[in-house]
């Protein structure tokens, strides 16, 4: 279930943004233009598409850190998006002087070769530091800026969730995807009534997440202004709720879930502790469009659904 690695047009589009560095696949083919890499859907009608061919979207939360690969980096997105995983959740924060970067934390010490608070930190000195991955080793990626990240998604087709961090805004971060033409890669995450209602303010047009078990939860988002038709019904990631994503489904919104979370605790280690991905199959047959997991690749490769999605969709 490999997919070929960008090269070429996305490339070159990159490198007009920074000196950023590839892991090309041996035997890849050629990128595609940037035209033919363009979405072929509006992303609200390509979760439609989704949902109506039964097919599943993997996210990889943190976007899908790998040995050698941190967490929130564009080299990270690519190696993602080159190995089938094309949704990627990552998180938002803002640098003293107002730049817009990729960054999970509030400190800087446990992802990067640096110390102290984002928020105190002009980019000069962030765009400096190294990223150290999951298993505490230095990389030589360095943390990326939303911007860049944007135009590889534009390019590539990849979706993003966005995590916003308390450094930034919702507006900011609109006028951002709206400055790169990324509105139909983006996702914006809300985790409160409240903050859905923010997302629908700083621009309805964009999609969000937010949490909704059926018609009547649905139908208060739309009282504080949320466009159902860009609407993802987020469960939870305490336990699969079949019957809530029936309700979603029957008000056509597309419902999903995570098995992400701590170490230990999380359903991905449960459901992968006999070696069997029959769980997560079980997800899709009870009707999950979005599943964010911190395992994107073995779930990936164990399953069809994914494939689907992309053969009936596109991206």
């Amino acid at each position: 279930m490999l997919r070929f690695a960008l090269l070429g047009a996305v490339l070159a589009a990159l490198a007009a943004c920074g000196d950023i560095s590839r892991q090309a696949r041996s035997g890849a083919s050629p990128a595609p233009s940037a035209a033919m890499a363009a979405p072929a859907l509006p992303l609200p009608a390509y979760f439609d598409c989704v949902r109506e061919n039964k097919g599943l979207l993997i996210a990889a939360h943190r976007g899908g850190p790998a040995p050698g690969f941190p967490e929130n980096t564009l080299e990270t997105l690519q190696h993602g998006f080159a190995n089938g995983i094309n949704v990627f959740e990552i998180d938002v924060a803002e640098s003293r002087d107002g730049v817009m970067l990729l960054m999970h934390d509030n400190r800087l010490n446990r992802t990067t070769t640096g110390d102290g608070y984002v928020a105190d930190t002009d980019w000069a000195d962030l765009s400096g530091l190294r990223m150290v991955d999951n298993d505490g080793k230095r990389t030589d990626f360095a943390p990326p800026k939303l911007t860049d990240v944007l135009l590889w998604a534009k390019q590539s087709g990849a979706i993003l969730e966005l995590d916003r961090k308390p450094t930034t805004s919702f507006r900011n971060i609109a006028a951002a995807v709206h400055a790169a033409g990324a509105d139909d890669n983006v996702v914006l995450i809300s985790y409160s009534d409240e903050q859905a209602a923010q997302i629908a303010a700083a621009d309805p047009n964009l999609m969000l997440s937010a949490s909704a078990r059926g018609s009547r939860d649905i139908g208060r988002l739309e009282g504080l202004g949320v466009d159902r038709t860009r609407l993802l019904a987020w469960t939870g990631t305490d336990s699969p709720d079949a019957a809530a994503w029936a309700r979603n489904l029957r008000e056509g919104v597309e419902p999903a879930f995570g098995t992400l979370g701590r170490k230990g605790e999380r359903l991905d280690d449960q459901y992968w502790a006999d070696g069997d991905a029959s769980e997560y199959q079980d997800l899709v047959d009870d009707g999950l469009v979005l599943l964010a997991t911190d395992e994107p690749y073995r779930v990936a490769a164990a399953l069809t659904s994914d494939d689907r999605a992309r053969d009936m969709c596109g991206r």
